[in-house]
């Protein structure tokens, strides 16, 4: 649209000879109309813009969210599958699989790393209502500056 400004411009100012100068001043208020039109197209653009990146912002942050909970998911589990994994090779030569309570045993430590893992998760405010998330904390760093 910024060559029809141009031509429009061009033609209410007389420069082409074949417009009638009775007519330049229906030409002027056209261009002022194509101006406005182009500005107004201009600042719907800039707010469709913005408004696309805060959606994408917002799709980002639960994208992360969703990571976050498999993330810590897949750190309590790991270790459980490795104790599992270890137990359940078939060696005779383990000897705590002949101990009479060995099976509770293992799963008490099992159980006890994934509450560990949970706690150590919540501590750092990464699940649940945990003590305060860092962002929390820059809020009232903020509150104290001002």
């Amino acid at each position: 649209s910024g060559k029809q400004l141009n031509i429009l411009y061009r033609i209410s100012h007389g420069e082409f000879k074949l417009i009638a100068p009775e007519m330049l001043p229906f030409y002027r208020d056209i261009h002022d109309h194509l101006t406005r039109i182009t500005d107004l197209a201009e600042n719907y653009r800039d707010l469709i813009g913005g408004a696309l990146d805060s959606y994408l912002s917002v799709v980002s942050n639960r994208t992360n969210d969703i990571m976050k909970v498999l993330t810590i998911f897949s750190a309590v589990m790991l270790p459980l599958t490795f104790i599992a994994g270890l137990y359940g090779m078939n060696f005779d030569n383990q000897p705590e699989l002949h101990y009479e309570y060995s099976y509770f045993i293992v799963l008490a430590i099992m159980v006890v790393v994934a509450i560990g893992m949970l706690m150590f998760f919540w501590r750092r405010g990464w699940i649940g209502s945990g003590p305060k998330r860092e962002s929390e904390r820059m809020k009232e760093g903020e509150r104290l500056v001002e």
